[in-house]
Order: structure tokens, then C-alpha cells, then sequence
């Protein structure tokens, strides 16, 4: 059976973040089913609409192998407050799936006390919101099964090691290869 990631936004997320998450999940074979917190088309943080696939509402962590949150504003703020994005959110910390958060969505992980005693990185615009205890000013931090990355300049770093995450190293390298992405990266 194929792994299944869930990527969670509202409106005001960010358009680079969040296309490309479920592009190269998708390039890795990965099923991205893109969750709204209302029907669509949803705004970017700058204009740009998407049409989820479904709506959070409807998502359950148990059938996903990752629940992955981009960044923007006010989509962080939203994921932060809304009670749906929430329950997906700490189900999947509860049931040990990966969760990934970038930019300022990491504050979204605040209301469960989903990030404390691990590592993290975020959007320095939100890092005094979050716990000193783990941050660290990091491109791409994993620990656990927790990752999180700075911002739209590192999506693709971001999402590739989510790639690694659920199907390997191996995959990982596949897709990044025709894309041009340093091996270091």
C-alpha cells in the first residue's frame, strides 16, 4: 500500500510552500490529498487560489502516513485556532505519524504542546512565539517524526526530506535528481 500524506490550509497560505509540498510528494509516488478548512477555491497570500481536495473537516489522521501544514498568513493563524485543523493536528502526534510544519506554521503546533522537548526550526517573524527550549535557526530540522523548515526558500528542501521520511533516501535522491537539487541540499 502506497504512504498518504495530508497536506492542511486556509486562506492566506503560502503558494510556494504549499504547491510545492504536494508536488514533490506526488513525484514521489506519494497520494496528497490537499485539505481546505472551507470549500474552495482558497487565496494564497498572494492571490493565488487552489481548490482542495477535501475539506479538514473530513480528514482523518489514522488514514494518512504525514499531515503536513505550509506556512502564510493568516493560513498559520488559522490552522492555530481552527478545532478541526487541531484534532488532525494532535491525532496524528498521538497515532506517531510524521507532521511537518514551515515558515510560521510550527505555531500551529502550540495549542497541543506538540513541539515541546524536540527540535524545531521556523519563520524567524514567529520564532518568539515558540519555545527557545529546541529552536534552532536551521534550514530543515528533523526530529522524530516531527519536521519543520524556515520558509519558501527552503519548500524544496522542506519536502524533499518529508520524501525521505516516508519512502526512503533512495526515493528522495530519484526526485531530486531530474530537478537539479544539490546533493546537499
Amino acid at each position: 500500500m502506497g504512504k498518504k500524506a495530508a497536506v492542511l490550509f486556509a486562506p492566506g497560505f503560502e503558494e510556494i510552500e504549499t504547491v510545492t509540498i504536494i508536488d514533490v510528494l506526488r513525484r514521489a509516488g506519494i497520494e496528497v490529498v490537499a485539505a481546505g478548512t472551507e470549500a474552495g477555491p482558497l487565496q494564497g497570500s498572494h492571490g493565488i487560489p487552489i481548490v482542495p481536495d477535501a475539506l479538514v473537516a473530513t480528514v482523518k489522521a489514522a488514514d494518512f502516513d504525514a499531515v503536513v501544514l505550509p506556512g502564510g498568513m493568516p493560513n498559520a493563524r488559522s490552522l492555530a485556532v481552527d478545532p478541526e485543523c487541531q484534532r488532525v493536528i494532535r491525532e496524528a502526534r498521538e497515532q506517531g505519524r510524521v507532521v511537518g510544519a514551515i515558515c510560521a506554521a510550527p505555531i500551529a503546533l502550540l495549542p497541543g504542546d506538540l513541539i515541546q522537548d524536540q527540535g524545531f526550526t521556523s519563520h524567524p517573524a514567529v520564532k518568539e512565539e515558540l519555545p527557545a527550549a529546541g529552536y534552532r535557526n536551521e534550514r530543515v530540522v528533523r526530529d522524530g517524526n516531527l519536521v519543520t523548515s524556515r520558509g519558501p526558500g527552503t519548500s524544496l528542501e522542506f519536502a524533499l526530506e518529508l520524501v525521505a521520511m516516508l519512502v526512503g533516501e533512495d526515493k528522495r535522491n530519484q526526485v531530486a535528481a531530474p530537478m537539479f537539487v544539490p546533493e546537499n541540499s
